[in-house]
């Protein structure tokens, strides 16, 4: 078996931070989240394929660079251009003749995949990742299952009225004769999205669902998700060379990378997470994630995210998504 992780989207309900960075490698915790995928994955000893855009080539590259990965680069570098997740895994699939995991690049889950790659090798069918979302209202943004037994029946992609709350998480075990139908799916005139051809797939050959209810898995679509999973996977880390004055305060856990300074009576914590060389005076951080050479002063911070080279002064955030490079300030 080879696992896949699919990379090669643009994120654009993230923008603008995603329009510089590819969400997979966005921080979480001291790791970024694709981090999370490939540890997971590593121990089976699978041969590990990425698959990327020529976008963020570059960013992926310097991450592979100490991981035993092979990097698969779709040639476009906007959202107009791209392939769609079920063309680009059967350009990537079609080069060889394993049986496949595939997993969604911007995945988060606590539990392990033990059980389901065993569950898979007994019956050796595709097999599809499900997970209770618990909820009908938020069962509508997923593609939900209805199961008879173990038997995948029904899957609609975010239904108006779903049936169920178990939704497909973005992780399929699929044959080699399931791998070798993506070619026929993209040949029509289909929607390309892995959902869509679960929905197209059951009405041709037996799919199985494999409910996880062992832990959390988190769907970071938007700003709130994605703040939500990193409070859940922060574990406090202080960098050696971090500049802390006598006045500020640490409140774990955080991670605050190389190069920062902290001053005049700031406060950060709990739940932040500071890039490298940020300089931050007389300002409250929490909640929140602050990408490298951001520049605070007397700024309160919280539920927000600020993209890299940004100088605010005076303000107080709350909610907010600011885009790199942006000098935002209000008279005292």
């Amino acid at each position: 078996m080879k696992a896949v992780i699919m990379a090669g989207g643009y994120a654009t309900r993230l923008w603008p931070i995603t329009k510089t960075k590819a969400k997979p490698l966005l921080p979480l915790g001291k790791k970024t989240i694709i981090d999370h995928i490939y540890e997971k994955i590593k121990p089976f000893g699978f041969d590990i394929i990425v698959s990327t855009n020529l976008r963020f080539r570059d960013d992926f590259e310097q991450w592979a660079d100490d991981k035993d990965v092979e990097l698969v680069i779709e040639n476009t570098t906007k959202e107009e251009e791209k392939l769609g997740a079920v063309r680009a895994l059967h350009e990537v699939t079609s080069t060889f003749d394993d049986e496949v995991l595939v997993i969604a690049g911007d995945n988060i889950f606590s539990f392990g995949l033990d059980d389901f790659i065993t569950r898979y090798e007994e019956i050796k069918k595709p097999l599809i990742a499900l997970y209770d979302v618990g909820d009908y209202d938020l069962a509508r943004r997923y593609g939900i299952a209805i199961l008879n037994g173990e038997k995948i029946v029904s899957f609609e992609e975010k239904p108006e009225k779903p049936k169920s709350t178990l939704a497909g998480i973005g992780i399929y075990a699929l044959d080699r004769e399931t791998k070798d139908m993506l070619g026929d799916y993209v040949r029509g005139e289909r929607k390309d999205n892995l959902g869509d051809f679960i929905s197209w797939l059951i009405d041709r050959r037996e799919v199985y669902g494999f409910v996880f209810d062992n832990g959390n898995w988190y769907d970071v679509g938007n700003p709130d998700s994605y703040l939500g999973a990193m409070k859940v996977y922060l574990t406090h880390s202080v960098s050696e060379d971090v500049e802390i004055d006598r006045t500020s305060k640490i409140i774990e856990p955080v991670v605050i990378e190389e190069g920062v300074k902290i001053r005049r009576r700031s406060i950060i914590g709990p739940y932040a997470y500071i890039g490298r060389n940020c300089e931050i005076e007389a300002s409250d951080i929490s909640d929140s994630v602050i990408f490298d050479d951001v520049i605070l002063r007397k700024t309160k911070v919280w539920r927000s995210i600020i993209d890299e080279k940004c100088e605010i002064r005076n303000l107080e955030l709350s909610g907010s998504i600011i885009g790199g490079h942006a000098k935002i300030q209000r008279g005292e």
